[in-house]
């Protein structure tokens, strides 16, 4: 770890894109503060104390919803529009074409992706323009307010987008897995004067021990799962090409068990939340029970949540993992996995591997993605209600993509000395 926080600052293309991700993340941060226009700060308190399921997606904004500021909705629209066109992907023919042209079809739908992102912020922020009203400025006018609060939100959103490109393009990390980081990492001082102010008011300090303890044994579990992985061995056969031989030579291909890494939690909870945030804006005592129901901490939250976990971890899976083409490449550069002929049943020993392995990652994710929602029941400490295993899974996951990145730089540097 030491190694890699020095190479940081001791490599210069890699310090350049600390800073630049660190400079995006600043900007991202200042955006939070800046208010949209017409807001009454005692009206906006009181109507976000009465539910969790915006206080849950504030966690994804790093407070920026609660103080409705220009980025109140974040990266969440940016999300659910990349959820959405994944899934068009493969129903849809001419974009399914599109994801077959390499960069360039790759390009067209990421130009689809933001103007879906958009038009979802819009839509958002009109629905947010009218759940807001009730706390709007005494005397302000609800058509210039409106108005103001959908040009806001949108042109925030879209920033927000352009700040997580930015970051994936010339910084470290993808960057809206970055986004979210920072958002969870800036409420941690905040549990813990919640926290602490519970303990005061008569709250079980062996209950607070007993979920700090659910959250190490958490972090310790994650790690254990993102970093395993089953070897499959690839044999490939010498071949003599003019005078010399190629091939001859032994590798693996390393699949690991939570191939999606923090992809189908993100996912799962913008799915479930975007409806439960619709629900909100309704005044109808039906709905309302209902999205006491599927707010976070409910049963009916944890059954879909659950479940979710489990479809988008076989649904990324599927779409970043082709046994049929990985299979042709192996036959094709004359490689085969011992005991298994080239081609066709190669695919389907690969297909078989990774479907165990997919069913293994998705039953860890959906567990213990419940699993604080258990713990903070039995020990009524709800002072880190946001950060629960969510928060847990994208810290950890983000924060060990990220190293990984820098050692990957780390070495490529290495290698590209002993070449000078």
């Amino acid at each position: 770890m030491l190694n890699v926080i020095s190479g940081i600052f001791n490599i210069a293309d890699l310090r350049k894109k600390f800073l630049y991700t660190l400079g995006m993340v600043v900007l991202f941060r200042l955006g939070g503060f800046i208010p949209v226009a017409g807001i009454d700060p005692t009206k906006l308190a009181t109507l976000f104390g009465k539910g969790n399921v915006l206080g849950f997606l504030d966690m994804f904004t790093g407070g920026a919803l609660m103080r409705f500021s220009i980025f109140a909705m974040g990266i969440v629209p940016f999300i659910n529009a990349s959820i959405i066109m994944q899934l068009l992907t493969i129903v849809v023919p001419h974009l399914e074409e599109l994801s077959k042209e390499g960069d360039s079809g790759r390009k067209q739908i990421a130009r689809y992706t933001r103007y879906l992102t958009v038009v979802l912020a819009a839509f958002q922020g009109f629905g947010m323009s009218f759940w807001m009203k009730g706390a709007m400025l005494e005397g302000y006018s609800f058509f210039f307010f409106m108005a103001g609060t959908v040009i806001s939100l949108t042109a925030g959103s879209t920033m927000v987008m352009w700040f997580s490109e930015l970051i994936t393009e010339h910084g470290i990390g993808n960057g809206a897995s970055m986004l979210i980081f920072v958002g969870i990492v800036s409420r941690i001082p905040s549990y813990i004067m919640q926290t602490v102010t519970l303990v005061k008011g008569g709250a079980s300090l062996i209950g607070v021990l007993i979920l700090l303890a659910s959250f190490m044994v958490m972090i310790v579990a994650i790690v254990i799962i993102q970093e395993g992985q089953r070897r499959i061995q690839v044999q490939y056969a010498k071949r003599i090409v003019g005078r010399k031989m190629y091939g001859g030579q032994s590798t693996y291909i390393p699949l690991r068990i939570n191939q999606g890494g923090v992809i189908p939690i993100i996912f799962a909870s913008s799915v479930l939340l975007f409806p439960a945030t619709i629900a909100r804006f309704i005044p109808n005592p039906t709905v309302q029970k209902v999205v006491s129901l599927i707010g976070p901490g409910g049963s009916l939250f944890m059954f879909f949540f659950f479940i979710l976990i489990f479809f988008f971890t076989y649904f990324y899976t599927a779409i970043t993992f082709n046994p049929v083409e990985l299979a042709e490449n192996i036959k094709k550069y004359g490689g085969f996995i011992t005991g298994i002929r080239p081609g066709r049943p190669t695919a389907k020993y690969l297909e078989y591997v990774i479907t165990r392995l997919t069913l293994a990652g998705a039953l860890f994710l959906a567990s213990i993605a419940i699993l604080p929602s258990i713990v903070e029941r039995f020990t009524h400490i709800t002072s880190f209600q946001g950060m629960g295993s969510t928060a847990l899974l994208i810290v950890v996951g983000v924060a060990m993509d990220l190293v990984r990145q820098i050692e990957t730089h780390l070495v490529t540097r290495q290698y590209e000395g002993l070449l000078a």
